[in-house]
């Protein structure tokens, strides 16, 4: 069952985070994982189909003196979601919320601690999401990529840097098929997600965001690990033709991307994306 979490926090102190902050809260969430349900924790950090997305931090930031990094300020509260599509979410939600609410547990980052303020959920399940698309009458569906969006083509190092509509949608198929029910898995081709969509672009740009570390032995210390991807707004609309199925198949996918997040790293910020459906334009 598809799940949304929202965190609205408090930093204890002033500190400095990292532009793209994805990373310490992905470590963060775990190590409150760990200390809740060390199995559960492992499943979740191992698992290979990336089913928990953590997104980066949004409020009002400071400026610092350090490159690559902003300020967070007690005067304000920062808001992140975290959504779960892994069939054991039950256990990963209980292993992250006790800690946080029962027992008043802060999210330590590396330069201090987010007091949590407020925690809303959010839950549907496969069904729910593949019957919402039979009435949705809309052509249009705006996606606006909130934290960095990495996708990475098939088996290279190459990453797309522009919201293409094979790219996205996808990406998406992938992350469907790989958590839902076997009656419910899809087989749109990119040939069909070519031909019958299109991408109209309000506005992106490029980043290049940690998404780990390595121990680099030659150098003797961690080295950092860099995605390459993209953040914006993107309008997708169908083409006249469009099979009813294979527009259904994209709404389904484009409700399914605010639980999942698209392309690669969602556990560490990358990939966060807001959705909605709107009616054509005359």
């Amino acid at each position: 069952m598809p799940q949304k979490i929202t965190f609205i926090t408090r930093p204890k102190t002033r500190f400095e985070v990292p532009t793209s902050e994805g990373y310490q809260l992905y470590s963060a969430i775990l190590e409150i994982m760990r200390e809740s349900d060390e199995e559960i924790s492992k499943h979740a950090h191992d698992s290979p189909i990336s089913s928990i997305s953590i997104g980066t931090l949004q409020g009002r930031f400071g400026r610092s003196a350090r490159p690559h990094h902003k300020t967070i300020d007690p005067a304000n509260t920062y808001r992140f979601n975290l959504g779960m599509t892994d069939p054991r979410e039950v256990e990963i939600f209980q292993s992250i919320i006790q800690p946080l609410i029962l027992r008043e547990r802060d999210i330590r980052l590396d330069g201090g601690l987010l007091r949590v303020e407020e925690v809303t959920s959010s839950a549907t399940t496969f069904e729910e999401l593949v019957n919402s698309a039979a009435g949705h009458k809309g052509s249009r569906i705006r996606f606006r990529f909130r934290s960095p969006t990495c996708i990475q083509y098939k088996n290279t190092r190459v990453f797309e840097m522009f919201p293409h509509r094979m790219a996205v949608f996808s990406s998406l198929i992938s992350k469907w098929n790989a958590v839902c029910p076997e009656g419910l898995k899809m087989d749109i081709s990119r040939d069909e997600i070519a031909r019958y969509v299109m991408e109209k672009p309000l506005s992106y740009d490029t980043h290049s965001v940690m998404v780990n570390t390595v121990f680099d032995k030659a150098k003797g210390h961690p080295r950092p690990i860099f995605k390459q991807g993209f953040t914006g707004a993107c309008t997708y609309l169908f083409a006249k033709d469009a099979p009813r199925d294979v527009r259904n198949g994209v709404l389904v996918l484009s409700r399914f991307a605010e639980y999942s997040g698209v392309g690669s790293s969602v556990s560490r910020g990358c990939g966060g994306v807001e959705v909605r459906m709107e009616e054509e334009k005359r």
